[in-house]
């Protein structure tokens, strides 16, 4: 087995499957000794190395999970190559609706299985992650689906098959687009309290919602004030994924998470106004200049 990219994500599957006692095979950037996970069960040490040549690695795997962010996606290119032959699955762990589409033609010969990844883990300043909760999973009922399945089972971690992915697909990804309000602001989830920045919120949620329908996903009329009462009922500490990136200066997922539906809105003759301010300010906040 092998992992993609040893961040909150990454280290989270590396240290459930070291649990089970699976050898782990972990590729990253930078190189380190090993990885720690805590749990409320306690603390998990994943002994390396970090691998950071892909040149230098000789044994496929059977399943490979791409838990690197969208952006670096073009990066792990020499890793998945690397990794990936004809019957190897490829399990991606990324935000965003098109998985498949982006990582499909890195690995021709592969599997590609997209997953909607549930996971309250954070990486510390320290580089050790903390896992807050349960961690979930949701593949298609697709080619591979199967095999990650049973990889799982026993780990702490569910795995759910979903008949209609594609509408559970949307449904996070409108989480993860209202996410993106925090990345700007540069506020965590107590900010939706205030009624203006609701009304905004519900605003782009609703212009989301007819893109999602349009693209064939089956939500309710209901489902921007659903996940707006959500972010109302988290932790007012917390924060989101996008935002911690720009906390440290990372660049921003806003074409996986925001992007892609202002495109898709295009496509289908939807117009996304509020979208239409959003996208480009995470993008001036990610990408500059200035």
């Amino acid at each position: 087995m092998a992992v993609i990219g040893p961040g909150a994500i990454g280290t989270t599957i590396a240290a459930l499957l070291h649990e089970r006692h699976i050898a782990v095979t972990i590729a990253g950037r930078s190189p380190r000794g090993s990885l720690q996970l805590d749990t409320d069960r306690g603390a998990v040490t994943v002994p390396g190395p970090v691998l950071t040549d892909p040149t230098r690695s000789t044994a496929a795997a059977d399943v490979v999970f791409l838990a690197v962010k969208a952006t670096q996606t073009a990066a792990a290119e020499p890793w998945l190559t690397a990794l990936c032959e004809p019957s190897t699955v490829v399990c991606v762990l990324q935000n965003g609706i098109e998985q498949i589409e982006t990582v499909a033609p890195l690995v021709p010969r592969s599997t590609v299985v997209p997953a909607i990844v549930w996971f309250p883990a954070e990486r510390r300043p320290d580089g050790m992650v903390r896992l807050r909760g349960t961690p979930r999973l949701t593949v298609p009922r697709t080619d591979g689906a199967d095999r990650i399945r049973d990889l799982l089972q026993h780990t702490g971690c569910a795995l759910e098959i979903a008949e209609d992915f594609r509408t559970l697909a949307w449904q996070k990804l409108l989480q993860n687009a209202v996410a993106g309000l925090m990345a700007l602001t540069g506020r965590r989830a107590g900010m939706f309290h205030r009624g203006d920045v609701g009304g905004v919120a519900l605003a782009y949620l609703r212009e989301c919602l007819a893109v999602a329908r349009a693209d064939g996903a089956d939500l309710a009329d209901d489902e921007p004030e659903r996940l707006l009462e959500k972010f109302r009922a988290f932790p007012s500490d917390m924060g989101t994924s996008m935002l911690s990136d720009r906390e440290d200066g990372r660049p921003l997922e806003w074409e996986a998470r925001n992007g892609v539906i202002g495109r898709l809105g295009r496509r289908y003759g939807i117009p996304t106004p509020v979208g239409d301010v959003v996208v480009p300010l995470l993008a001036a906040a990610s990408d500059g200049p200035g």
